[in-house]
């Protein structure tokens, strides 16, 4: 994805006519519709706006939204969103979103603004010469093992050389290791042995990435954010989450791997519930 083409917060704002401003001033804004400060009362752009700086991840944004569904201002009175919403501030450091969500009894809900957006509203495709990757047993080995797993090798080949540039030895610091940078929780998650060991670690992201594609419904951009932040993380946010990292991230495996969505496996793990409703990639028979 080019630098220029941000995540799903940031289409949302682009798509509502919100002109990419700062998750701050769309808080700013939307209190004064909110509460009527030098422009009339509109409870409805106040919403938009809200939402749009939730989407980003934005604390005030979140509490603010929270509020307008908790008092039922321009939408119908839902505490379960308000909930969900006073939660995600919390988890922030916002106080007054803390007391909130310690008051809310009911089960937390997204609310409809935050639900995943399309495939195709989330990313944008870029141009230029496929990759050149380097050939070697590396390469081999990544179409002996995604043929066996029914993944594409460019995708496999675009995590490689996004997470360790194709160095075998590598280890982050945070402790991920080898070619698919594994952590020792995954590598153990997915029976990996050796993550120095070549065939091993690929095998290992391999048979992540499968499992990523089929809980994701071969949602690609949502695949490469769990891969790097972890799938809690991109069910929290209901989308990819508004790390810079993690849509950096995003970015460069999309530039690399430029197909949005991917076959799955279906039947190999539940849908994450963000998207069991949705139509998804055709489904691996």
């Amino acid at each position: 994805m080019s630098g220029s083409v941000a995540a799903q917060a940031d289409s949302a704002i682009s798509a509502h006519g919100l002109g990419g401003r700062r998750p701050q001033a769309l808080v700013e804004e939307a209190a004064r519709y909110e509460h009527a400060e030098g422009v009339p009362r509109d409870y409805a752009r106040a919403i938009e706006l809200y939402c749009a700086a939730a989407r980003a991840g934005s604390a005030e944004g979140q509490y603010g939204l929270g509020w307008m569904y908790a008092n039922g201002r321009g939408v119908v009175r839902d505490d379960g969103i308000a909930a969900h919403l006073f939660g995600l501030a919390a988890e922030q450091g916002h106080v007054q979103a803390g007391t909130m969500r310690q008051l809310a009894s009911s089960k937390p809900v997204a609310p409809p603004c935050m639900m995943p957006q399309p495939v195709a509203a989330a990313v944008s495709v870029p141009a230029g010469p496929a990759p050149n990757y380097p050939r070697g047993h590396i390469y081999n080995t990544v179409g002996k093992v995604s043929f066996k797993y029914e993944i594409d090798p460019e995708l496999v080949l675009a995590f490689i050389a996004v997470e360790s540039g194709f160095n075998a030895k590598a280890v982050s610091p945070r402790n991920a290791q080898g070619l698919m940078q594994l952590i020792p929780e995954t590598a153990q998650r997915f029976r990996v042995k050796d993550a120095f060991n070549a065939e091993d670690n690929i095998k290992g992201g391999v048979a992540y990435l499968q499992w990523l594609l089929a809980f994701f419904k071969g949602n690609v951009p949502l695949v490469a954010a769990a891969y790097n932040a972890g799938e809690r993380a991109v069910e929290k946010y209901r989308g990819i989450p508004p790390y810079p990292e993690t849509r950096d991230y995003v970015r460069r495996i999309t530039a690399l791997y430029r197909k949005t969505t991917h076959p799955y496996q279906e039947g190999l793990v539940q849908a994450s519930p963000i998207l069991a409703a949705s139509a998804g990639a055709s489904s691996v028979k």
